[in-house]
């Protein structure tokens, strides 16, 4: 009996609603259309709890403290964190803005700029980074897990590494791994619409966390530590603040850019806009500057610098023998950092790095299948090798803003200048010449030439600093790269403005929602509410 291969491909798409007015076609599934008022279910209080997942995490406490392994000053690394804090958070009301209106995602807006073809472009860009980040949040959780059960198992902080110590990954930093992955695999299950809860409660258990150390830290070290009153380290020290800016921006750079992959959620406009403007650059400065403090007063008290809180949690522990007391204590505030963990890694990896996976295949990969591909390939980076050191987390963070930030400059100059935000949404969705997006067999040359011009000016500064390269003639190009983020989106902004003044867009100000009718459209009443 033959086996019926069209019944099995049917089977093996991406399930539909089941009063679905849309196909999965490969252009469009449920993730991908503009989100019907039913789902659209996050207020003014859901993107409060969504900004304190995303600045209230490892990844803030850690630049913060990483700042001043790099060689700023407490007072000079905080300074960078709220300038950085507050053009994030401008990044992300004006990347939002098209969800808000449109309801739709980042990986669907591409396509108005970079062309129906072209968008695969920064959706594989940003699936690379959200691979990359997961993986590094990943290995975050599992070495908070590690320190957790090891505040009940004091013995595995001590067992025998079996694994070749040149890999950077201990044995049980593997097991803690395994435990992570065991929690986070099963929460993508929970649809984006209905994270709202677990936003407060992983934000008011990673604060427990955060508040607990700083009071021990402070309370032990009698003030701030002796770091406060040391000067900066750095040798240049303008040109070392800058690059801290830019590593803020490297850092959350790429879900300012995906902003609507959230913002689209919204139940009215504006909904999101107190969060980015207040609650993101207070939450990211806030617990970096915790973070800042509490490293600086450690290492009055352990006698090492702690960047990184897990490992400070795993310090303090053995400085004080294993005693009972600190031993819960210790529990407790690695049981928040493993919560903050699993909720960052759902909130800026799984759904947005989900969503630009369904993009590249709708018919058969949604959110949920895509978040399972991109952990498989986030462990095989093997983030254990990237967090060997603070230099190496600090390229990292600000080698992402290199791509992402002419990116955003591009989309920002066509659509609240070039477009006026007057989107045809249904073209959105229309593969071939009939769509005014489809430009030049399927790429808009106009965007790639803009992302281009704006990319190349930093690469030497990427690699002269990766590659820690000292020479005299790399210090102009290093200078540059120190501020990547700002250049790159001036220099794509500015580019991709002149380019469409000297040869204008074809209907830049034709507006239109779904056709109601069509195997490739929506409803209107499910866009319009």
């Amino acid at each position: 009996m033959g086996v019926d291969w069209v019944a099995f491909r049917e089977k093996l798409q991406c399930p539909r609603d089941h009063d679905a007015h849309y196909d999965n076609t490969t252009w469009c599934n449920r993730d991908l259309i503009p989100i019907p008022p039913r789902r659209r279910t996050f207020g003014v209080w859901s993107f409060i709890g969504y900004w304190s997942v995303a600045g209230c995490c490892i990844s803030a406490w850690s630049i913060g403290s990483t700042l001043l392994a790099f060689g700023l000053s407490p007072q000079q690394a905080i300074g960078a964190v709220v300038v950085g804090g507050v053009l994030t958070g401008l990044l992300s009301l004006a990347c939002g803005w098209m969800g808000e209106q449109h309801h739709i995602g980042f990986t669907v807006c591409c396509r108005f700029t970079w062309g129906m073809r072209g968008s695969y472009i920064p959706v594989i860009l940003r699936i690379f980074a959200g691979c990359i980040w997961f993986g590094l949040q990943a290995f975050w959780g599992g070495q908070a897990t590690r320190v957790t059960i090891g505040a009940l198992i004091p013995g595995l902080a001590h067992m025998h590494n079996s694994f070749d110590p040149k890999s950077h990954l201990q044995t049980n930093d593997f097991i803690g791994l395994v435990i992570w992955m065991c929690l986070f695999i099963p929460g993508v299950l929970i649809k984006p619409e209905k994270l709202q809860t677990g936003f407060f409660a992983c934000c008011v258990l990673f604060c427990g966390s955060c508040f607990g150390l700083l009071i021990w830290a402070v309370s032990q070290a009698h003030g701030p530590g002796a770091m406060f009153r040391e000067p900066a380290a750095a040798p240049n020290v303008g040109w070392a603040f800058m690059f801290a800016i830019t590593s803020v921006l490297g850092a959350w750079g790429g879900g300012a850019l995906g902003q609507s992959d959230w913002t689209r959620y919204a139940t009215r406009i504006h909904a999101p806009t107190v969060s980015q403007l207040v609650a993101s650059p207070f939450t990211i400065s806030v617990t970096a500057i915790i973070g800042i403090v509490v490293t600086s007063a450690s290492r009055d008290i352990l006698g090492v610098l702690q960047w990184n809180p897990i490992y400070l949690l795993a310090s303090v522990q053995e400085h004080y023998g294993n005693s009972a007391g600190v031993r819960t204590g210790v529990f407790f505030a690695g049981a928040g950092l493993v919560c903050s963990q699993l909720s960052i890694a759902l909130v800026l990896n799984a759904l947005s790095c989900g969503m630009d996976m369904a993009g590249l295949w709708p018919r058969y990969i949604n959110i949920r299948r895509g978040s399972y591909v991109m952990a498989i390939l986030g462990i095989a980076s093997q983030p254990w090798q990237i967090l060997t050191s603070a230099s190496k987390f600090l390229s990292v963070m600000s080698g992402f803003g290199v791509f992402f930030a002419p990116a955003t400059g591009i989309m920002l100059a066509d659509y609240h200048f070039v477009r006026r935000r007057k989107l045809n949404i249904g073209d959105l969705y229309v593969g071939d010449a009939s769509s005014i997006y489809w430009y030049h067999h399927g790429f808009h040359y106009r965007a790639l030439v803009a992302f281009i011009l704006g990319v190349w000016p930093l690469l030497p500064g990427l690699v002269g600093t990766v590659d820690g390269i000292t020479d005299a003639s790399f210090v102009g190009w290093i200078r540059l790269y120190n501020l990547a983020y700002l250049v790159g989106i001036a220099i794509s902004f500015s580019v991709f403005w002149l380019l469409c003044t000297v040869f204008p867009l074809p209907c830049p100000g034709e507006e239109r929602t779904f056709d109601p009718g069509g195997q490739r459209t929506l409803a209107l009443d499910e866009v319009t509410g």
